[in-house]
């Protein structure tokens, strides 16, 4: 994730399944404060509904689906107040008549969602003039952050039974399908928190055609589901036997193996071994330089530098933890190294951006002693990387002479790299498809322009990849990195020859919701998370929550890749790769600055984060501290021993 592909239009935030623009605040670790649920002054007569004792659904599984009451006033007093269609009982709550005359609920709706009042946030959307749709969301967003699970999960069933159409807007103007993200809070609220007793069944709300940034063309599978009674055995993974299934494919010649079972299952094996891809991004760039200044190349300065000219790599091998976060180093605060930190914390892949002039010895003793295999990318044109284009035009996929220069660096990156046995997969772009040109808004383009012809981008992208398995006798897989799901039919449609989807998604702590079915379903490919993560500073709390916080989306994370690993779920996941190991102070600012010297606290965009905002400068497991004794402070974050405990089962494997 850089600064400027962050700042395109970010369109795939109307494909996911899984993003709100709030703070959600979920189950919380023993250290986090207490969430305290308020008392609700009607709660209706059923704790959960069973909707088909108040009326009839009609035409489920289909576009024409509806729900109709038969009776009204009985559902109504069923609901409750907040949750549809109880629409008054809110007016008559004490509480809301003591918040609005201390006018506590005075302002825009808007300023009431990432807030550390949930109740306010209740009372302000529920009496909100607002698409019905929307408004419920958020009154059950603001039941979740008070911990009044039950209620939350009432609510958000209200918007899949009467709502399922409901769209709202984004940050980036684009529309954004609610109720999948409803069923996808559903999920996520019974599984953390089993002692509900209740799990919901049978849901399905899907868009067909939602892979474009088009609404007109949009169709609906609607079946809203069943809230039912669950036990502690409903939420025990189950695996299927995959040797019983057997195997359909096989990719691969040598130490690195794609197998595809006859369940559309999938599994990566390494010296035949299973092989979950734990990942993570990794640029320890030193204060104050920057790619926008041209002091630094992202892709391969940390492979070189050594800045207080010992003859020894600074970050993999000089790194130390400010245990006590003194901003200093003590006596028993001694260099261990980021890839010891790494190899301690679980990690056993790094992804490698853009060929060429990485460090081979370095990349060789990454994985002879530290057991780290590399996805070796290669941009394919992001940036007007070797495609030759001028920035402001843009890479172009219809430009022959553009193409065959792309193609040549794809060819030497191969060449290079064939013979080394730490190659785990190739993989091509970064994002293209959100690739803009020119001045967009806030943004200053990305210098690629795939918009001008889509299908020619994924033409090319099959291209290199059919070349890749011409050249690598190993026959390693490849990969794109796409974003998210935007434009995957498209990718579906013209480039068979890819083995991998790589999809960079930050969808929120609940995981990644209908990804995996969805490319399952559209690609019929494996899926690795190309980049995911959550800033590790809001404007909500201070630093302890926020740490706290972006360790459970990371948790959530992950565990939404476990529960479709092959045998699981879906069973496309390979695993993913973390955004990213340490901060990164030059990736934002107020434009024009973007000063590298200093850590950044202004939101770049919106998302599913911890105050509804991205920090760019934040995303690290490691905080570099003040950024004195840069670049070889380090300061552990909680999600980094989130991973660590994640992690620890895999150790037996590599």
């Amino acid at each position: 994730m850089t600064k400027k592909s962050i700042l395109s239009l970010l369109t795939f935030l109307l494909l996911i399944g899984s993003v709100s623009f709030a703070l959600a605040s979920g189950k919380k670790p023993k250290s986090m404060p207490t969430v305290k649920p308020f008392n609700i002054y009607t709660p209706g007569t059923d704790e959960i509904i069973d909707y088909e004792k108040y009326g009839e659904f009609q035409n489920l599984g289909t576009n024409k689906y509806k729900y109709v009451p038969s009776d009204f006033a009985g559902l109504k007093a069923a609901s409750g107040e907040g949750i549809y269609p109880n629409v008054a009982d809110i007016y008559k709550n004490p509480e809301y008549k003591k918040m609005k005359a201390e006018k506590k609920l005075e302002g825009d709706k808007w300023s009431f969602v990432n807030t550390t009042d949930p109740q306010a946030n209740y009372f302000k959307w529920a009496t909100a003039q607002e698409d019905p749709g929307v408004r419920q969301y958020y009154i059950a967003l603001a039941l979740e952050q008070a911990g009044n699970y039950k209620r939350a999960i009432k609510a958000y069933h209200s918007i899949a039974v009467f709502f399922p159409k409901a769209t709202g807007v984004t940050f980036w103007k684009t529309h954004w399908y609610i109720a999948p993200v409803a069923v996808e809070k559903i999920k996520y609220l019974t599984r953390e928190h089993p002692e509900l007793g209740i799990k919901l069944v049978d849901a399905d709300i899907d868009i067909l055609n939602k892979y474009d940034d088009e609404k007109n063309n949009d169709d609906y599978v609607i079946n809203p589901g069943k809230i039912v009674p669950a036990t502690a055995q409903d939420w025990i993974l189950k695996k299927a036997d995959l040797d019983a299934i057997g195997i359909k494919k096989v990719t691969g010649k040598g130490k690195v193996k794609l197998i595809e079972y006859n369940n559309k299952h999938y599994q990566l094996f390494v010296d035949d071994k299973p092989y979950f891809v734990r990942g993570i991004c990794y640029s320890p760039n030193p204060v104050g330089t920057s790619p926008d200044n041209g002091t630094l190349n992202v892709s391969r300065d940390w492979m070189f530098a050594d800045y207080n000219n010992n003859k020894i790599i600074d970050g993999p091998y000089e790194s130390w933890v400010d245990a006590n976060r003194n901003e200093k180093q003590d006596k028993k605060e001694k260099p261990v190294g980021d890839f010891q930190l790494m190899k301690d914390m679980g990690v056993n892949t790094l992804r490698l951006y853009h060929y060429p002039n990485f460090n081979k010895q370095l990349l060789k003793e990454g994985y002879e002693k530290y057991g780290f295999m590399y996805m070796i990318g290669n941009f394919i044109g992001m940036y007007c990387t070797d495609s030759g284009a001028e920035w402001f035009e843009g890479t172009d996929y219809t430009n022959p002479e553009q193409c065959k220069k792309m193609l040549a660096s794809v060819e030497k990156m191969v060449e290079e790299y064939k013979d080394e046995p730490y190659v785990l997969m190739w993989v091509l772009g970064n994002e293209n498809n959100y690739g803009s040109v020119g001045v967009v808004g806030i943004s200053a383009g990305t210098g690629c322009n795939v918009r001008k012809d889509i299908a020619a981008y994924y033409k090319f992208v099959n291209e290199c990849a059919k070349r890749i398995k011409e050249l690598d006798p190993q026959q390693r897989p490849v990969a794109i990195c796409n974003g998210d799901l935007l434009f995957m039919d498209i990718c579906a449609q013209n480039a068979p020859e890819l083995d991998i989807y790589g999809a960079n998604a930050y969808r929120g702590k609940e995981g990644f919701g209908t990804l995996w079915k969805d490319v399952s379903k559209i690609y019929e490919r494996p899926v690795v998370i190309t980049e995911y993560g959550c800033s590790a500073y809001s404007k909500m709390y201070d630093m302890e929550r926020n740490e706290e916080e972006q360790a459970l989306y990371h948790e959530g994370s992950w565990k939404s890749m476990e529960e479709n690993f092959a045998g699981y779920g879906s069973g496309n996941a390979l695993g993913g790769i973390i955004f990213e190991f340490t901060d990164e102070w030059w990736k934002a600012g107020p434009p024009p600055e973007f000063n590298p010297s200093v850590q950044d606290k202004t939101g770049q965009w919106m998302g599913p984060f911890i105050d509804g905002w991205a920090y760019e400068e934040w995303f690290g497991l490691c905080s570099i501290g003040d950024g004195k004794d840069s670049p070889f402070k380090r300061q552990l974050r909680k999600s980094y021993f989130t991973y660590k405990k994640l992690w620890e089962k895999y150790r037996n494997n590599k």
